[in-house]
């Protein structure tokens, strides 16, 4: 079954290898910090990258977007230096 909450954010790179480098270091969190309550996916089209949080609740898609939002942060961030 689908949780009933779900939740689309999407991100517009200047490029495309912007967009992938930004998504191959988000991959690996797919999977390894969803919980019983909440679950994501990633998706890129050329320059734009789209993270979908899907949950149970209201509480946990709120933590749930906190979460790839602040790692999608972290990787914008690292990838600068």
């Amino acid at each position: 079954m689908t949780p009933p909450h779900r939740t689309v954010l999407t991100f517009e790179y200047p490029t495309a290898e912007r967009a992938r480098r930004v998504a191959r270091s988000l991959r690996p969190e797919i999977g390894a910090i969803d919980g019983d309550r909440t679950t994501a996916r990633l998706a890129r089209d050329g320059a734009t990258l789209e993270c979908v949080v899907e949950a149970s609740d209201l509480v946990a898609l709120r933590a749930g977007c906190n979460t790839w939002l602040t790692l999608t942060d972290v990787a914008e961030t690292a990838g600068d230096c």
